[in-house]
């Protein structure tokens, strides 16, 4: 199964609106594993989450995160990306971002509503700055 470069990378994890799916640690030590929508700037993800929500809380106190993306359709590839979330609670740019990621899975039309709404009160941005990414394209070519 081929490795992929950086151009592969990007445009398998822009493609369509695949789902991250974002692990966390728990307090106790347990692992905590949801989906997320997510976008990228640059080399980084970016999404959005309420603050007292178990990931968001989770990653408060423990920054080190995993997420993979991968499709579901043969000949399967992946990316999962090890590195450190970042919470910010700036106003404008949680609304840029959670505009842009609302455009991303439910489109233009829904994006203001969705923006809105995912960049409120409560909310906060995460951004995760990658310190390893395996990603593989045509596992089962």
């Amino acid at each position: 199964m081929p490795e992929m470069n950086d151009a592969e990378r990007r445009k398998f994890l822009l493609d369509g609106t695949k789902t991250g799916k974002l692990a966390t640690v728990r307090k106790d030590g347990s692992p905590h594993v949801v989906p997320v929508w997510y976008d990228l700037d640059g080399d980084s993800l970016v999404f959005t989450t309420g603050a007292e929500t178990v990931k968001g809380r989770n990653i408060k106190r423990e920054p080190r995160v995993c997420m993979a993306v991968d499709d579901q359709a043969p000949p399967y590839s992946f990316v999962m990306i090890e590195g450190t979330a970042e919470l910010s609670e700036d106003p404008e740019e949680l609304y840029h971002w959670a505009k842009r990621i609302a455009a991303r899975y439910m489109g233009q039309a829904k994006a203001e509503a969705f923006g809105k709404r995912n960049s409120g009160e409560g909310e906060v941005l995460v951004r995760i700055t990658p310190s390893k990414i395996i990603s593989y394209r045509d596992v089962t070519a």
